[in-house]
């Protein structure tokens, strides 16, 4: 009987598709593991298989597997689960979440790019003849396709053997080039075995005395060798006993015979002992809060940890994932932020030494696979990452720990699956049956909710902060009273200046929080109020003094600053408001003895980047730390005592009915980095609107009391968490087709779903890329038919996109979209 199965593809599609098992791969064949397909008429693809059968064969002819391309699942059966919940849930193609969760070099296909690794030495000696003729073709061509492979062959099952010259360092996909891959390869030293001998070694010595740079080489390799016991040694490592030795000089023991030489793979990851260095004693009132979870966790599977700032969250955390692994379980610790994990990786490494691993989208492809495979085979029993960490493959995952729970950067907005990482948690845990913390100071009004209203979670609450540290003192600078007395120095208030002096004068560490980067956001005419805006997006750009370039913050579009207008051609030309850029620049003028950094996306896109910043700022090496949004979220350093938030105002009046809860959240989470020690910190608000209600619950400290504030007004009206909301965003390049779309769409949706249809209208940015964009939002009461309304969305996109007219208008669908 013909076998057959169900085969996932990397492809937006809304269906698997069934390809037929030739009977010589019937042994190799399994869910979980990558196959050789063909799709359409040409195109093959690496895909993976979900499930193997024998009944129901479809009434149509299928293509056969073309090859089985691993010998283990490199995807577990959970996991495929998981997938197909998030695609249900969130409404996209299983191909989509399939394309998110996998690293790069999974997911072959005819159309990838390859290319020669750099780090390649050209030893052909260990690859076969197809091998060696695909890596000889690279000396006459930069880059190769999968469909150029097949005609240098001269075959079309190809991917086996560019998956053969990938895992042997030859190739790599050409779209995750990446400067530290080179870091793969290091070169090793080690003397020659006819000098061992102690006649030997003393002949060698008096061979060297006049050349004294080589001979401290030779004894620094001596040294490293006697206390380490390793033969093979590096530069750096000789470097260590002999700082003055470089290259040249080694090299020139090597030319003379007397060392040897060789390149040696090298892990990508950092290795670390197994041994526990640090220990962590709980208070009693931390202990107490550890009963209640355990306690929680007999009848509930999800807790809510709300601990105020430095109430000492992360030694609980440590204490549950121990007891975690002690049971033989893997532990997930989700942070929002790879900004975050720096600091925190390094207190679980003091714990857990080389038991941890971490995971994020700052990784090369090679270095992801490596920490997959880690996780597959059950080395790593504790990954620290960010939202894209749910996608491993876990084999007996215990405990997941979401921290910030609340926090924006758990959802993915672009591309599809639009998931949020806490939710998708609670799901994942489900499966392993395995407990969730999710921990905040500030937490989410839906999770706060689920705990008090519903009970669904179970809730502890740590009100004091580790080692009795009083909460910063908050204070507000009322803009308008200060402005109007001449109390304003640019953007600083003459009292934020004093409290930073004094605090620099008692050799204190400051920080400014401003939630806007760049110089200024926007330039303006001075005549005729002409604003330089984006050509692609309706968006004004951004002057970005160290690049003396303006930029687009939606499409990344950039050009030279403005001196003339383009209007009136008047060369009054002014800045308007400001960013960390022009905070930064003015601080330097103003307190010039003191070093400055700043943290935003402009200066951490790498993963080194925001690491570098980190560390001197806890070096106390930078005197003053100006940041946007990353200045929030978890850093700890015990020399801060003063924190200022320089424009309340730009979080407080946002188009969102988020807006008061982010802007709480924010400043409160900002506030909380003053003070974490010995000392009581001090927190400066700066705004024009003093006595808004949010803004007071900041100073009283009082979460309770703004959550049931918040929540009256999300009752009436009617907002998560009574409602739910499902937002569908049309684009396209022709206006008018999006409008007529839109239209059509709305108007079919609400022959069904009534007064729970809004729009269609404009989004707060109503062309981004050259695309239009219309917006029609869902509003679903909570006892509503959720599955069954989304499906019957799906269906009315799908009849949508029948209508020929509308083919090429983009419709995506956010589930939840905040």
């Amino acid at each position: 009987m013909p076998v057959y199965a169900h085969v996932l593809l990397p492809l937006s599609l809304a269906e698997t598709y069934t390809y037929e098992v030739p009977p010589h791969l019937l042994q190799t064949i399994g869910p979980g593991k990558r196959v050789e397909v063909q799709f359409g008429q040409k195109r093959i693809y690496a895909g993976i298989v979900k499930n193997v059968f024998e009944d129901n064969p479809p009434s149509y002819a299928v293509k056969p597997i073309i090859n089985v391309l691993d010998d283990q699942p490199m995807v577990t059966n959970l996991q495929l689960q998981f997938w197909q919940w998030l695609a249900q849930y969130y409404l996209c193609a299983e191909g989509d979440v399939m394309n998110t969760a996998l690293p790069s070099a999974f997911k072959l296909s005819s159309e990838t790019l390859l290319e020669l690794n750099p780090t390649f030495q050209h030893d052909y000696s260990l690859l076969s003849d197809e091998e060696f003729l695909v890596a000889e073709a690279f000396t006459q061509h930069p880059e190769i396709t999968l469909q150029e492979v097949q005609h240098i062959v001269n075959r079309k099952n190809v991917l086996h053997l560019i998956k053969s010259l990938l895992e042997k360092g030859v190739i790599f996909v050409k779209e995750e080039l990446v400067e530290r891959y080179k870091s793969k390869i290091e070169t090793v030293y080690a003397l020659m075995p006819q000098f061992e001998p102690d006649e030997a070694m003393h002949q060698l010595f008096d061979s060297l005395t006049r050349a004294p740079k080589q001979l401290t080489a030779l004894m620094a390799y001596i040294q490293v060798k006697n206390e380490t016991g390793q033969t093979l040694v590096t530069l750096k490592e000789l470097q260590t006993k002999a700082p003055a030795l470089l290259q040249p000089d080694v090299k020139a023991l090597v030319k003379k015979g007397i060392f040897g030489q060789q390149e040696r793979t090298v892990s990508r990851l950092p290795q670390l002992p197994h041994t526990q260095t640090v220990t962590y004693q709980l208070s009693d009132y931390q202990q107490n809060a550890l009963r209640e979870i355990k306690t929680h966790f007999t009848n509930k599977q999800v807790v809510l940890l709300h601990g105020v700032t430095s109430s000492g969250k992360t030694q609980l955390y440590i204490q549950l994932i121990q007891e975690t692994i002690s049971e033989g379980r893997q532990a997930l610790f989700l942070m929002p932020e790879i900004a975050l994990t720096s600091q925190m990786i390094n207190r679980l490494r003091k714990v857990f030494g080389n038991q941890v691993g971490i995971y994020h989208s700052k990784f090369n492809d090679q270095e992801r696979i490596e920490i997959w495979q880690k996780v597959l085979r059950g080395e790593y029993k504790l990954v620290l990452g960010a939202r894209s960490s749910l996608f491993l493959p876990f084999q007996n995952l215990g405990l997941l720990i979401v921290d910030e729970e609340h926090d924006t950067s758990f959802k993915q907005y672009d591309p599809a699956p639009r998931y949020h990482a806490r939710d998708s948690a609670i799901y994942l845990a489900s499966l392993f049956g395995a407990k969730t913390v999710l921990g905040s100071a500030t937490p989410s009004v839906e999770s706060y909710y689920n705990a008090v209203k519903l009970n669904k979670y179970g809730l502890v609450t740590l009100t004091q902060r580790y080692g009795n540290v009083e909460p910063p003192i908050i204070e507000v600078v009322n803009m308008r009273q200060a402005a109007k007395e001449n109390r304003m120095r640019s953007h600083f208030s003459e009292q934020l200046l004093a409290e930073m002096k004094e605090a620099l004068d008692l050799k204190e560490q400051v920080i400014l929080f401003q939630n806007r980067r760049g110089y200024a956001p926007q330039l303006a005419c001075e005549v005729c109020g002409w604003i330089p805006q984006c050509p692609r997006c309706d968006v004004s750009l951004t002057y970005h003094k160290y690049i003396h370039r303006l930029k687009c913050h939606y499409c990344g579009y950039q050009t030279n600053t403005v001196t003339q207008c383009k209007s009136c051609n008047s060369t009054r030309i002014s800045q308007h408001g400001f960013g960390t850029e022009k905070v930064e620049d003015e601080l330097q003028h103003i307190f010039p003895d003191a070093k400055i950094d700043r943290l935003d996306l402009e200066v951490a896109r790498t993963k080194t980047g925001f690491e570098s910043i980190i560390q001197r700022f806890e070096q106390k090496e930078t005197h003053i730390l100006v940041g946007t949004q990353m200045v929030t979220k978890g850093l700890d350093f015990d020399n801060v005592n003063m924190v200022g938030i320089l424009s309340a105002d730009q979080l407080l009046f946002f188009p969102d009915f988020r807006s008061a809860e982010r802007a709480f959240q924010l400043m409160l989470q900002v506030s909380g980095r003053a003070g974490r020690r010995e000392k009581q910190g001090k927190v400066l608000i700066q705004t024009k609107n003093p006595n808004y209600p949010v803004i007071n619950y900041v100073l009283q400290n009082n979460y309770t009391g703004f959550f049931h504030a918040e929540l009256a007004e999300r009752l009436k009206y009617n907002y998560p968490p009574f409602t739910r909301l499902i937002s569908l965003l049309l684009k396209h390049t022709d206006k008018e087709k999006v409008n007529s779309a839109a239209f059509e769409l709305a108007a079919a949706l609400k022959k069904n779903l009534g007064n729970g249809i809004l729009g269609p209208g404009l989004p707060a940015v109503a062309r981004v890329r050259n695309y239009y964009l219309r917006q029609i939002l869902v509003k679903l009461g909570k006892n509503s038919h959720l599955a069954d309304t989304k499906q019957y969305i799906a269906q009315t996109i799908s009849a949508l996109y029948a209508d020929k007219n509308y083919k090429s208008v983009i419709v995506q669908v956010d589930v939840d979209p905040y």
